[in-house]
Parts: C-alpha cells; structure tokens; sequence
C-alpha cells in the first residue's frame, strides 16, 4: 500500500511538472522585449579597464582637496598614525626638521593628531608657495624635460625636496633632479602631481600651525 502511495505521488508531481514546462515553452516574448540588434551600454568606450590587483589612489578631481589626498596616498597611502623607516610622519611623511620650522616640536603628539597634521599640510603648501612665488610665475605652463610646469607639480616636488632643491632643478633645467632615499624624483613628482588647483591656500611667509 505504502509503495502505491509513493508511486501515484511521483507520478503526479511528475505530470504537474511537465504541464508548467509546456506552460512556460508555449508563452511568447512580447514585441517591445525583443533585442534584434546590439544595444548602447553605460561603460565608457574604448577605454581600458584595470586590473582588479592594481592599487591605485582614489581620484577625487583636481581641486586642493583632491592634490592633497594624493600626495597623501603616495606618501603613507593615507595613514596618519605611520611612522617610515627614516623616521617620517604621518599622512604626509613630514621631517622633524620641517614640523619645528612651523611650530610644532611634539612628534608623537603630532603622529597622534590628525586634525594637526591637517593643519601642517597646509600651513606647509603656503610656506613653499611663498618660497617658490617668483618660480612659480616663472616657470608655469613651461617645460621641462618634457613635461610641463604647474604650480601644483611644484609645490608637490617641493614637499618632497624641499623647495631650494625644486629651484636647482628649475633653473638648471631639469640637470639637477633630486631623489629621495627611496628613489622618488623632483622630475617625478612634477609630472605626477601635474594641473590641481592650489589656489584655495595662499603664500604665506613664515607661517606657524
């Protein structure tokens, strides 16, 4: 009795099935749900697309805030609390010798105080600013090496080097290119950090934090 049961079951189950797959094959696409042909897809043509390993720093246009975050990415990828092996600090891999320059002679509360980094970052790009002032309106939309000149590739090779190394370089024409110990260029950092606008953070002379 009991295999009875479970036959006539099986076989129902079995004629439910096939009834819905003659449902589903006897039923027409509508007209205005057809694709007869290729269609425009939202993805930018011709352009490549990278690698789901490569590391790459997150573009946030070409204003200040995108220059520093940038900078930042290439210096510490954005870390504020790292220390190099050099003794560097911070986001921004600031010297000892620079932070006292501004004012601030605390290292670990400085590595502690992202909001003081903050602050030391931009107090930095308007003393380099008045520093380079003459170079930058000299030098800007000039090339060199072939590459073109910006304020903003400077100010980023002058965080790098310091700004007198960025004035050797400018006025030897590229002979004199200064790199870090970890083989980071003035020329480099010219091409790479090329066309931000910078304007939001004016020369200052002497600026503290």
């Amino acid at each position: 009795m009991r295999r009875c049961i479970i036959f006539f079951c099986s076989l129902i189950m079995l004629l439910v099935f096939v009834s819905f797959d003659g449902f589903f094959l006897n039923q027409r696409v509508p007209e205005s749900l057809k694709v007869d042909e290729p269609t425009e897809v939202l993805f930018p043509k011709n352009k490549t697309v990278l690698a789901k390993t490569m590391v790459e720093p997150p573009f946030l246009g070409s204003s200040y805030f995108g220059f520093k975050e940038a900078l930042a990415f290439k210096e510490s990828s954005g870390n504020y609390f790292v220390t190099n092996t050099l003794g560097y600090l911070g986001k921004y891999q600031f010297g000892v010798g620079t932070l006292r320059l501004m004012g601030v002679y605390n290292g670990t509360r400085f590595l502690n105080d992202p909001i003081l980094q903050e602050r030391a970052f931009e107090t930095n790009i308007a003393r380099n600013k008045w520093i380079l002032r003459r170079d930058i309106e000299k030098y800007t939309g000039k090339k060199i090496q072939g590459v073109e000149i910006t304020e903003s590739g400077m100010l980023a090779a002058a965080h790098l080097a310091g700004p007198g190394n960025v004035i050797k370089y400018l006025h030897s024409l590229g002979k004199l290119n200064t790199k870090d110990a970890y083989g980071a260029t003035i020329f480099g950092y010219i091409q790479t950090f090329s066309g931000y606008d910078l304007s939001p953070v004016l020369p200052r002379r002497n600026p503290k934090v």
